[in-house]
């Protein structure tokens, strides 16, 4: 039975919708209306003739969930309908009991995805009129990857905010210890690790340190959520599967910032870097996603571009505005080759 739409805790103009999912789970999918009595576009964002009617879904990182009603709002002036997923054992998703973000297998995301897409009345292959961009940040940006090789023909477009492609100690570091962290996750899945997150992201985000913004730290801890081996081998296996080649259909886009910033203690230096990844492992990786990958680094950027400086927020935008159309245009191409390559 499908669940109404119902106002959002992000006030006028967010909706959000109860997902059933089997075995008793839910997702929450939230989609923006605007407050504006038109879909207009922004000059130097997304150009004034090329006004993007698509379907934009965006899913969440680890220790997260959506709340960035900026990037909403973006989508909304550029023309597209805005959709994000709080995925099961996440943030508005989260009922007391669950064990946050636990999962076994990225792919257990699929049935999240699958019903969010039926609520925004996609029926898959068949919606060739309205392109879907997939936008993902970090290990929602795993995650999306994934599911875009895995179901070929559905996305026109992928956007990936920092994405978790790659372990901080670099591919050999992930494959050293991966096969410790499977034994784990078989005999002790919910055993929490050694906590690695001393706060520094959170320090240099939160509007109650030194950043700019209010969030719920209930659904977004200060330390982030206690990490098990279940959700850390589940990450392994998805980047070894990034590892050996992909093959994603459309257009990929990465957006990371120039540098990292990894240490233990808290330094200015975490105002300026992603404080979360090895971008440069990441940027290597990202090749291995898709035939085309651009790969776009944001000078002083945060692990979450969209939470970086506004300077750098609006140049990561304006980027997107640049390379959307062109890409868009490519899959489209690339459909219509595929559609009638029998005839």
């Amino acid at each position: 039975m499908t669940q109404p739409w119902t106002p959002d805790i992000l006030g006028e103009g967010f909706e959000q919708q109860t997902l059933k999912l089997d075995g008793g789970a839910t997702a929450t999918l939230v989609r923006y209306l605007g407050v504006a009595p038109e879909w207009l576009a922004v000059s130097g964002e997304i150009p004034d003739d090329a006004g993007i009617d698509a379907d934009v879904l965006y899913v969440h990182g680890w220790s997260d969930y959506f709340f960035q009603k900026h990037v909403a709002e973006f989508w909304h002036r550029a023309g597209a309908r805005f959709y994000a997923l709080d995925l099961h054992n996440y943030g508005r998703s989260l009922s007391p009991g669950m064990v946050p973000g636990f999962v076994t297998n990225l792919a257990d995301y699929d049935a999240d995805i699958e019903a969010a897409l039926s609520a925004m009345g996609r029926s898959g292959v068949s919606d060739v009129d309205r392109p879907l961009i997939l936008l993902g940040h970090s290990t929602g940006g795993l995650t999306l990857s994934l599911w875009a090789a895995r179901h070929p023909g559905i996305a026109s477009a992928v956007i990936l905010n920092s994405p978790w492609l790659e372990f901080q100690a670099t591919e050999l570091g992930r494959r050293a210890i991966a096969p410790l962290v499977g034994l784990h996750a078989r005999l002790h899945p919910l055993t929490p690790l050694p906590p690695v997150d001393p706060g520094i992201y959170t320090r240099a985000v939160s509007a109650t340190l030194d950043g700019e913004w209010d969030y719920n730290l209930e659904w977004r801890p200060d330390r982030g959520f206690p990490i098990t081996p279940a959700f850390l081998d589940a990450v392994f296996r998805g980047q070894a599967t990034v590892a050996a080649g992909l093959g994603i259909e459309v257009p990929v886009l990465v957006l990371l910032s120039d540098k990292s910033y990894l240490q233990p203690k808290w330094s200015a230096d975490a105002l300026t870097a992603d404080v979360a990844l090895n971008v440069d492992a990441v940027a290597h990786r990202a090749l291995s996603l898709a035939d085309t990958v651009t790969v776009s680094r944001l000078p002083n950027a945060f692990h979450d571009i969209f939470l970086s400086p506004e300077p750098v927020r609006r140049q990561a935008f304006e980027r997107i505005g640049r390379w959307l159309p062109m890409a868009l245009q490519a899959s489209n191409a690339e459909a219509w080759e595929a559609r009638t390559a029998g005839l």
